[in-house]
């Protein structure tokens, strides 16, 4: 696929619409340095509001500034989204203030949602670490209310340490799954602290358990760019089709459409051209420094 084909794609995708007025209704702590923020719209602002499993918003705390965040909710209801915010700069740290009740602006959907049609038929590998189990979690839910169109469902998920891994009540309602649904779900973290029960290690250390097949496999990856790298060329050696591995990529967005610049990898924005790439076009930007 090349740039000019990701872009005739992109072009296929609505853009965000204007800014809607959505409620925090609740606050989730999920590791010591994130949380979800659950929100519903404000009475009538989410007329005509839709997204698909990949996408992302921007998010616009009044009289702070605006942040790109991937929904991590499920599309099947729209009306109650859910971000994972991970705080670490000054629009997402003020995120730390908001209350049941508060208010926030939001721009969106933006970006190519994970093609999970291109799964459908064969094994559906998702290879995640730390936060990076957020954007890839509404493809998860899809596949799962939807198992019956894909033969295998392989969850590699992995983290720095166990407090660091998100939706820890859901992933013992995955664990319950996984013998009624048939989903695989593998966890490791590289470092065992207090209580674990399951791998140690850096995720790639999982595809031996996996058992991937890899001409019946499409994987979606998302996490550090480092451990993408990794798990990318390591699905490329077990002989996955690069074109049938996708990830999504993180950079800086300030307009979600390609007008600020910001997140400019190579001849891409990340914004429109992404955030979700397939592996064999966005990879050689990857193995640019400080790109």
């Amino acid at each position: 696929m090349s740039v000019t084909e990701v872009r005739d794609v992109r072009a296929t995708q609505p853009e965000g619409g204007p800014m809607r007025i959505a409620v925090i209704q609740r606050v989730v702590p999920e590791t010591p340095e994130s949380a979800t923020y659950w929100m519903t719209w404000r009475d009538g602002d989410g007329e005509g509001y839709a997204f698909e499993a990949g996408q992302f918003n921007m998010l616009y705390l009044f009289g702070v500034g605006e942040v790109a965040i991937s929904i991590s909710s499920d599309p099947m209801h729209p009306h109650r989204l859910g971000h994972t915010v991970r705080h670490v700069g000054r629009v997402t740290n003020a995120f730390k203030l908001l209350r049941p009740g508060d208010e926030i602006g939001i721009r969106g959907p933006f970006g190519r949602p994970w093609p999970l049609h291109e799964a459908e038929g064969g094994d559906l590998l998702v290879v995640a670490g730390g936060v990076g189990v957020c954007p890839v979690r509404p493809a998860i839910e899809s596949a799962m209310r939807h198992r019956d169109r894909y033969r295998r469902l392989i969850l590699l998920l992995g983290a720095r340490t166990p407090d660091l891994l998100p939706y820890k009540d859901q992933l013992d309602e995955w664990v319950a799954l996984m013998e009624r649904l048939g989903v695989e779900l593998h966890l490791t973290v590289d470092e065992a602290i207090g209580p674990w029960l399951y791998d140690v290690g850096v995720v790639t250390t999982l595809f031996p358990k996996a058992r991937i097949e890899p001409a019946r496999t499409t994987a979606f990856m998302c996490g550090p760019e480092i451990m993408m790298r990794f798990a990318g060329r390591g699905l490329l050696d077990m002989g996955v089709p690069p074109e049938r591995v996708w990830l999504s990529m993180e950079r800086h967005m300030q307009c979600g459409i390609q007008l600020c610049g910001h997140c400019q990898l190579g001849p891409l924005f990340v914004c429109s051209d992404g955030p979700v790439f397939r592996y064999d076009v966005i990879a050689p930007y990857m193995e640019v420094k400080d790109l």
